[in-house]
């Protein structure tokens, strides 16, 4: 491809002798020009169309009438983590060959597009009833559940998917997307490598969770976020030899804001890396204070946990407070060793190697406690209140504590119970050889200046304590 221009010529007396011109190859400039509007329109990674396409070409659907369009907002299940563990390029990898998965799953007429992240959109305009699009979601679920071989390694991530349908459920391409995004938050929520149709209150609901994230967002800023604290008492003496810090958020509108609901959406968010990263740093600052013997609790989220940055995290708020390593203690659940065993126990290594405690939280509950006690010398596993509740009547139980704690015992781990709430429960776990008791006998969660630091294990002082 090439230009032509040129200019005529004349001799000295004027007469004509001809043209003088000048060719020039332009194609290197036309295919970057060609290339810039590829790319305006479709994403660099994955060759897909981008947002701007598909809702163009869906709106054009649309305002043609068809009857028969179905939007699918596709996210996935565990790139984070293949992005912590194994690095951008081989994320990028991935989101490649997810985008081949796809491309092998649709029908002539779908179209395919990535708006960014891991997420993709399909539209389905071919399907014939709602049937069809659940055999076709059930489908890509399968697809993308098969291990991707990644960096040399098997790598496994799932899917979940919302979908909505025009025009019951949008009459815009803005409108139809934000009814499937709604569903997919829902599928996402019901846990993850599933999908579920728009309904109305899905919408709703979205709604209120974009407004509590956009919330906690400067909840930190703005000073409502607080800790509290629960104590551990020593089963033997009735002395405080610790206490777990719990976070609270007190909405100026709302109140008090349970953890239950606030710490999933900060999850979901993100935002429990800054959030977590706060709450050991005030951790650490209050425990300085309390009498040199006593050591300060922390729970670690997954998401804050497989964050590569968390033991230089917990290193800084350690260096920042001036308290000694060994006086605080991290609670990580089996949540947190699912998945990539080797790169959950490395990182446990590390936060060992600083001289910090690390407890197994809610032990018992999962399906493979044990095989994480022979990988991993926790200092500490903490018995569920699941079966704390019911041990003075219920002889399972009493077996199981036993067990636990004979257990512990001969791997050179101490035992704490939580949700300790009776005398008789007291009784029963001081019997079992639990060091440490926790729950409503002794303490409600409370702010750290009202802290005491030794209870009666009378019976009558502890029954007077639970009542208030």
């Amino acid at each position: 491809m090439g230009t032509l221009s040129g200019r005529p010529l004349y001799d000295g007396q004027g007469a004509f002798l001809g043209y003088r011109g000048v060719c020039a190859d332009i194609t290197p400039a036309k295919q970057a020009e060609a290339r810039i509007a590829y790319l305006a329109h479709h994403d660099a990674l994955t060759e897909l169309p981008n947002r701007t396409l598909f809702c163009d070409g869906l709106d054009q659907a649309l305002r043609r009438g068809a009857v028969r369009l179905a939007v699918l907002s596709l996210d996935l299940d565990g790139f984070k983590g293949v992005n912590d563990r194994y690095g951008h390029p081989a994320g990028d990898a991935l989101l490649v060959a997810v985008a081949q998965r796809l491309r092998s799953v649709v029908e002539g007429g779908d179209q395919i597009a990535r708006f960014g992240g891991d997420e993709f959109v399909i539209l389905d305009a071919t399907y014939t009833d709602q049937a069809a699009v659940e055999v076709l979601a059930q489908h890509i679920i399968r697809t993308l559940s098969a291990p991707f071989s990644i960096a040399g390694d098997d790598v496994t991530v799932g899917v979940s998917i919302g979908i909505a349908f025009a025009p019951t459920d949008g009459e815009t391409a803005s409108a139809l997307i934000k009814s499937a995004d709604a569903a997919l938050y829902r599928a996402k929520g019901d846990g993850r490598g599933t999908f579920r149709f728009f309904a109305p209150e899905m919408d709703r609901r979205l709604q209120e969770r974009q407004r509590l994230v956009q919330d906690l967002r400067s909840a930190l800023a703005r000073g409502e976020l607080v800790l509290h604290y629960q104590p551990y008492v020593s089963a033997e003496t009735g002395a405080v030899s610790g206490c777990e810090a719990l976070l609270r958020w007190q909405h100026p509108e709302r109140g008090m804001i349970s953890p239950a609901d606030f710490i999933p959406v900060a999850e979901q968010s993100g935002l429990i890396i800054p959030i977590g990263a706060w709450v050991l740093e005030e951790a650490c600052r209050e425990a300085v204070r309390w009498p040199a013997e006593q050591r300060v609790s922390v729970n670690i989220s997954p998401v804050q946990f497989r964050n590569r940055e968390l033991p230089r995290t917990i290193l800084t708020a350690l260096t920042r407070a001036g308290l000694s390593s060994s006086r605080l203690e991290i609670e990580v659940t089996e949540t947190v060793l699912i998945g990539d065993v080797e790169a959950a126990l490395d990182t446990l290594r590390q936060i060992r190697a600083l001289g910090v405690r690390v407890a197994l939280d809610d032990f018992g509950t999962g399906y493979s406690s044990l095989s994480y006690l022979r990988s991993f010398p926790f200092d500490k596993v903490k018995i569920d209140r699941s079966f704390v509740q019911e041990l003075p009547t219920r002889r399972d139980n009493q077996v199981i504590v036993q067990a636990i704690r004979d257990m512990a015992r001969g791997l050179g781990m101490s035992v704490t119970a939580e949700g300790v709430e009776t005398c008789e429960q007291a009784d029963r776990l001081r019997q079992s050889g639990c060091e440490e008791l926790q729950g409503y006998l002794y303490s409600r969660p409370k702010p750290a200046g009202d802290l005491e630091f030794r209870y009666s294990l009378a019976p009558k002082l502890a029954v007077q304590t639970r009542a208030g």
